[in-house]
């Protein structure tokens, strides 16, 4: 069995501590997968965006078919009581989830008007990998919203990203490097991509592929505001093996530095540790 760090669950009007069984055999997201969450972050006493990732979840849930149950604002309220629970040094995961527990007509479609709501938040720390990570590229390809739901943060959508994790793992790499079906750079198993070409920081151009994070979105505002040049654009696999400097971001560790991309070392570069110093500052503000 799994040892659990500490976790408080919110479902049908009770705060419940630890991993409450909640999803049975027979509920449509057990053998179907209709679930959607999103994932935000409490540390130092902060939690930067967490209205965004309150209001993402919910718009996560209509595009794959459910019906969301709770406002934004009361997702927002119920996870600060939650944070309460912790003491104030815990580094949690916010993590708000919805899925459906009925079938309609032949059972494949989930009947919205079943959709449960629940707030999970557990103590999660804040990866310390200040050298940075290595990275590949994957074998798989991100698909397309003709045939995934990439609009929506989906369950359904992490086991191609864990697949290509775990082959990347094997082969010697921490993270691994997607292409979408045009063999464009999309983004990292876990997170989004950014590159540093003489002076400039270039990403991948949101395409419908892969979700904008938010900490993409803030990080790209606060380069831009620091004035930075930030430039979203088609980027190619030779583009990041000919860069100065490549880094990462993402809820779960917020900025960091890749110091191997393929066969090619790298050091952690300025533009990564300002962008990272930004995002802190701005997120104690």
């Amino acid at each position: 069995m799994v040892e659990w760090s500490e976790t408080w669950t919110y479902i049908d009007g009770d705060w419940l501590e630890g991993n409450p069984q909640i999803i049975g055999p027979r509920d449509h997201a057990a053998w179907l997968g209709t679930t959607v969450f999103d994932g935000a972050r409490s540390f130092e006493g902060v939690t930067p965006d967490l209205d965004l990732h309150c209001e993402r979840v919910n718009k996560s849930a209509l595009a794959l078919g459910l019906k969301p149950t709770m406002d934004s604002d009361e997702i927002y309220s119920l996870a600060k009581e939650g944070v309460a629970k912790f003491s104030a040094d815990t580094a949690l995961y916010i993590r708000p989830m919805y899925w459906a527990v009925d079938g309609l007509a032949n059972a494949v479609a989930a009947d919205p008007e079943s959709t449960r709501f629940c707030l999970c938040l557990y103590d999660t720390p804040m990866p310390d990998m200040p050298t940075g990570f290595s990275v590949n590229v994957s074998s798989f390809r991100r698909p397309t919203l003709e045939c995934m739901p990439v609009n929506a943060k989906a369950g359904c959508l992490y086991p191609n990203n864990a697949r290509a994790l775990t082959k990347a793992r094997a082969e010697g790499y921490d993270n691994t490097l997607l292409l979408d079906m045009l063999g464009n750079v999309a983004e990292l198993a876990t997170a989004n991509i950014f590159m540093v070409k003489d002076g400039v920081v270039l990403t991948p151009a949101p395409n419908g592929t892969f979700l904008s994070g938010i900490t993409r979105r803030r990080s790209i505002i606060l380069m831009r505001e620091a004035g930075l040049e930030v430039v979203e654009t088609t980027l190619s696999v030779k583009d990041f093996e000919e860069a100065d400097e490549i880094f990462s971001t993402g809820n779960y560790s917020k900025v960091m530095p890749i110091n191997k991309f393929l066969n090619r070392e790298l050091q952690p570069g300025p533009v990564a540790a300002k962008a990272k110093k930004m995002y802190w500052d701005w997120a104690h503000a």
